[in-house]
This record gives structure tokens, sequence and C-alpha cells, in this order.
């Protein structure tokens, strides 16, 4: 199989490249991305084929690849929070332009997606658990533009189910709900306060700055293990026989739910316990901080985020297997060990 992963450089793609080139040795990635900091020794796996590139100028390079690869996989977008307020219009053109351009061409050649939507898409929906053909896609006013990227997520849904149920392409698209593991983001992005929350609260550790709960850190998520992610996408793209074809699938661990402000005491305990910072004489503050202080006006936050995995067991036989607190001990062990050396 050739396979074709848009953004390979970042969170998902580098550990999908990965887990591919473990364990299927006749498949041949081709991969492109701004940078290639993350993809270590794949860069020199003659089963991956890497451009430094960016979506918006390679087009010719991309028709390419689409045309000759059995499986495309888009993965660039803006995924955090703090640049839906900010910079609404950039959200707008990377999450559904650049990317619906890509869908066009999967078009124009017949090509299998595999799109990663998003838990975003299901908003504010009051399901006690989101299901992927059933919950209602709920989200907030206008003036706040946090939803841009839910809007954006959700008409790319749309668009390629259009496509694929009038068999102009195949397609599966895939919901993660709050991945996390090693690599997430970088020091540099949670420095900025522009990563996602649990490497954000994990740099304010390490920097010894403050944590900040948003409205008090209410609200709810459930966190999956990159490693559990990775092993749904792959029984995805196996997709024996068709089992995946035209399908809606939540990848998440709902047994991992907890609130922002537990997600900042399980982090700050098991920091706590770190070999290199047991000894520390201080530890950051956890305090509380207002939505529009932190984020500006255009702010509204989700407060639940649970998803049903019943169509996951289903169709893929998978279960997640990590817990909360292995899950977060794992990603901060490595956060800390990538930044080791880095200037604080």
């Amino acid at each position: 199989m050739n396979i074709l992963i848009l953004g390979v450089n970042g969170f998902i793609g580098h550990h999908l490249v990965n887990r591919i080139l473990k364990e299927k040795k006749d498949w041949i990635v081709y991969g492109m991305d701004l940078g290639s900091d993350r993809l270590g020794n794949a860069l020199h796996n003659p089963q991956f084929h890497f451009l430094e590139g960016d979506i918006g100028i390679n087009k010719e390079w991309i028709e390419l690849q689409v045309k000759r690869s059995d499986v495309v996989i888009p993965l660039v977008a803006i995924a955090t929070p703090k640049m839906y307020v900010e910079d609404p219009i950039a959200v707008y053109n990377l999450d559904f332009e650049m990317n619906v351009n890509i869908i066009k061409q999967c078009v124009k050649y017949h090509k299998r997606v595999v799109f990663p939507s998003t838990s975003e898409v299901y908003g504010a929906s009051s399901d006690p658990e989101f299901k992927e053909d059933e919950s209602y896609l709920v989200v907030g006013p206008i003036n706040k533009e946090r939803w841009i990227y839910s809007c954006c997520k959700q008409l790319m849904d749309r668009v390629i189910y259009g496509y694929g149920t009038r068999g102009h392409l195949e397609f599966t698209l895939f919901r993660p709900f709050n991945w996390v593991g090693p690599r997430l983001d970088s020091l540099y992005a949670a420095k900025e306060g522009s990563s996602r929350v649990v490497t954000q609260f994990i740099a304010e550790l390490l920097m010894g700055r403050p944590i900040n709960l948003v409205d008090g850190g209410m609200q709810k998520r459930c966190f999956t293990y990159v490693d559990d992610g990775i092993s749904a996408l792959m029984e995805i793209l196996e997709n024996k026989n068709d089992i995946c074809k035209n399908q809606i699938i939540n990848i998440g661990n709902p047994e991992n739910e907890c609130s922002v402000k537990e997600l900042a005491d399980i982090l700050k305990k098991l920091f706590m316990k770190h070999p290199d910072h047991v000894n520390d004489k201080t530890y950051s503050e956890i305090i509380n901080i207002s939505a529009e202080k932190f984020y500006g006006k255009g702010y509204q936050d989700i407060y639940t985020r649970k998803p049903s995995i019943e169509k996951a067991r289903k169709l893929l036989n998978w279960e997640p297997k990590i817990g909360l607190e292995e899950s977060m001990r794992l990603t901060l062990n490595s956060f800390l060990e990538e930044n080791k050396d880095a200037s604080i």
C-alpha cells in the first residue's frame, strides 16, 4: 500500500509513520510537512519519502502523490484554541480552504481518504456520550470565534461525506478525543501560551510559572494515549473487508475522563515525584483565571466531551488500554526528557 501523509511531522503524523515503518514492511509512505524535527530515524528508512514543503505551495508534488497513492491522510491543521480566537481567518484558510483542495484532488483520482475530523465538531452537544451518527453538532454564536475550528472541520466532514456517499471517493472520518503522548507540543509553543492543555501545564511546571485554570477548570475531557489512538488508526488503514468504508469513528478513551482542575493536580503530583524535580524548592501555583482574560472575548468553552466508542469496538475490534495517570506520566516524562537541556 502507498500512503500519502500531509502534515507528517505533526503529533499524529510522526507517531503514525513510525508505527507503519515498524509494523508494515510492504507499505510505502510519502510525507510532507514544513519541518522534520519529530521524524528522527524515519527519515533514513527506505520505505519513507519525505519532502519539506507547504500544502499551499507544493501543489504539483501533492497531485502527483495523490495520483500514485492508495490512501491519502491530510493531517495539516491549526488545532490550538488560542489561535481560534487570535487568528480565525488563518484557521479557516488552512483547516478548510487548503484541505478542501486536497479532497478535490482525491475526487479527481477517486482515491481513499482517511481524514482527521475532531471531537470539537460535537461542540456543546448535551449528550452524555457523543455518538458519530446520532449526536447533534451544536456550536455557539458568531461572535465567539472559538467555534471557527469546529465549523471548518464539520464542513470538511460534510463535503467528504457528500463526495463519498455519491461514489466520488472512499472515506473514513476519525475523531480523536484529546490524544496525548510524547512530542505533543514544543516548549516554544508553550512559552507563547499556544500549546494544548497537557503540554501547557507541564511546561508551566518546568518553568515554575503559575498553572492557569480557565474559569476554575471545571471543563471535563477524556484523554487518550497516542499509542492507543494509533492502534485504532492502523486498523482503519487496514480496512479489512471494507469495514471502515464511508464510516465516521470516534477514537477516544471514555474511562480517562477528568476535569482540567483534576488534570492540573495529577500533573503537579507527577512532576513533584519526578527524579529531576523531587528536590525543587518551589512548585507552580495553580490559580484561577477568567476565559476572557486568558483567551479574549471570542472564547467560549465546552464543558463535556465524552465519546461513545461502541462503533470503534465493533468495527475495529479496538479497546483503549492505557489509563489516565499512566498517560499523563508518560507524556510528562517524555516532555521533561526532550527539554532536559533547554533554556528555560
